[in-house]
């Protein structure tokens, strides 16, 4: 369960075309440098982890163009943190306008277990540059994070029930899919209220952690945000529940159902 709660925190609020309708961006993007998200993964009734994101104006520029600078950090709380202490650093350095990754870097402490890893994303020439070494890719990949912001950009307001999508990612040493399902439509209710939301399916693999019948769900804001709120998965024993508890410096003010 290493860094599963992560994986769920981070790498379930993204999602990408690639299969189906093809999606594109939305004319302007739906979030700015300032904002600031943060989350709180519960199993069963117990708060296992904490985690925010945050944009900044990166003073770097990458082949004479400004770039975001978005961070996101994780942590174990309360007794989980006693027993197995987590502290993941992630960043990623992204093209204003494009928003695809130019650099990736990852630090993860967890219990006596550590890793980094420094990404190079070469889009024209179909390569990421890794510490472990270069990689060849096809189409735009993301790092897990900026997958994340990209995604909450794309035009999902033509899909459909059923209409599955793909998002492709590098972490570690590979390029690494996930197949989602849109579910449809759906009331939900987090820490800063209830909101109109979209809803997803990203696929999980059967084993140590997921039953053979575990359902992965993702619910996202139905408006100008675009903002992930909650994730529920039933795992072996019990279950997981990602929570939105706060949102600042948003571009558009949060919509909740009166």
């Amino acid at each position: 369960m290493r860094s599963f709660i992560f994986s769920l925190l981070f790498i379930t609020c993204c999602f990408t075309a690639g299969h189906g309708q093809e999606l594109t961006k939305v004319a302007e993007p739906v979030f700015q440098a300032g904002e600031q998200l943060s989350y709180r993964l519960k199993y069963g009734i117990f708060t296992a982890a904490e985690a925010d994101l945050r944009v900044e104006r990166s003073d770097i520029k990458f082949n004479g163009h400004p770039a975001l600078h978005i961070i996101a950090e994780g942590r174990t709380a309360g007794s989980f943190d006693i027993f197995y202490k987590v502290r993941n650093r992630y960043e990623s350095f992204v093209d204003e306008k494009t928003l695809l990754p130019y650099y990736y870097a990852e630090n993860r402490h967890e219990g006596s277990w550590k890793h980094s890893d420094k990404v190079t994303f070469e889009h024209e020439e179909n390569k990421i540059i890794a510490n472990k070494g270069t990689y060849t890719s096809k189409g735009d990949v993301f790092d897990f994070v900026s997958a994340y912001y990209f995604a909450r950009n794309l035009d999902v307001s033509k899909m459909h029930i059923g209409e599955k999508f793909e998002l492709q990612y590098f972490l570690e040493d590979a390029v690494n899919k996930l197949g989602i399902t849109y579910v449809g439509k759906e009331k939900v209710t987090c820490s800063l209220g209830t909101f109109n939301c979209l809803k997803f399916n990203p696929t999980i693999i059967p084993g140590r952690i997921f039953r053979k019948d575990s359902k992965l769900y993702l619910w996202i804001t139905d408006d100008n945000n675009r903002i992930p709120v909650k994730a529920h998965v039933e795992v072996v024993v019990g279950s997981l529940t990602m929570d939105l508890t706060a949102a600042k410096g948003l571009k558009y003010p949060l919509n909740p159902v009166k």
